[in-house]
């Protein structure tokens, strides 16, 4: 009888670690291929004139950056350093939101990673591990 209602009570949590668990699962078995689309990302900007094209990667890593011979005519070396750091960095913020668009499919919402992805703070995601590991008591 006693057995009987200690698995009454751990029903609840019986029922709990199913659903986490299965959140597990389906995020491991997501991984392979998030980690292959992300390595496989590559995102491409053209300057307004058309000059500069600008390739980055998925963390915003420089790939290529290829020059027009109409680039050869321009004198002003400072106007053109705007030009090519302005759309590195156009391509760069692109990068960004796609991969936190891929990663967002294979991280359960509201979670720290998926909040770090997001804004970036660091801080606030360690401080959700320290709070997690009870040192937020």
């Amino acid at each position: 009888m006693a057995q009987e209602a200690d698995r009454s009570a751990n029903h609840p949590l019986r029922v709990r670690f199913d659903e986490v668990y299965g959140q597990y699962q389906r995020i491991r078995s997501g991984l392979d291929e998030l980690r292959d689309r992300l390595a496989g990302l590559r995102v491409t900007e053209r300057s307004a004139d058309g000059r500069v094209t600008a390739t980055v990667g998925a963390r915003g890593e420089l790939i290529a950056v290829e020059l027009t011979s109409a680039i050869y005519g321009e004198r002003d070396a400072a106007a053109l350093s705007r030009t090519i750091t302005e759309t590195v960095r156009r391509a760069t913020t692109r990068a960004v939101t796609a991969t936190q668009e891929l990663v967002a499919g294979h991280l359960p919402a509201g979670s720290g990673s998926m909040e770090f992805l997001r804004t970036g703070d660091f801080g606030a995601l360690l401080e959700r591990a320290h709070a997690a590991l009870g040192g937020g008591r």
